[in-house]
């Protein structure tokens, strides 16, 4: 029986995050708004507010494991489980840009 509720993505922490962004087949995606992104954003980075997704997919590479971050975790898991069920591989930063600020 499908599971209409199984998760397609999985979530990282930012050490395991910072590890992933060694390799040059990961991509950072920014959901937040632009003048959050302007406010500070991870280095390299590309924004794509959530909003806009759906219609800027062809900026993503498919071949790429893709970390998506936001402010807590929350947008960027939205943003993970519409690509995700889209056959992306998809990472969503646990804790967003408080947590990478933290260092957590």
């Amino acid at each position: 029986m499908l599971n209409l509720f199984t998760k397609k993505f999985k979530s990282v922490t930012v050490a395991q995050a910072k590890e992933m962004m060694k390799n040059k087949n990961t991509m950072i995606v920014d959901v937040r708004e632009p003048y959050e992104y302007a406010s500070g954003h991870i280095k390299g980075a590309k924004l794509i507010p959530l909003g806009s997704l759906p219609d800027q997919l062809q900026q993503l590479d498919e071949n790429k494991d893709i970390i998506l971050v936001c402010a807590s975790g929350a947008r960027s898991g939205r943003a993970a489980s519409f690509l995700g069920k889209r056959g992306y591989r998809v990472h969503n930063l646990m804790g967003g840009m408080m947590g990478w600020s933290r260092g957590v």
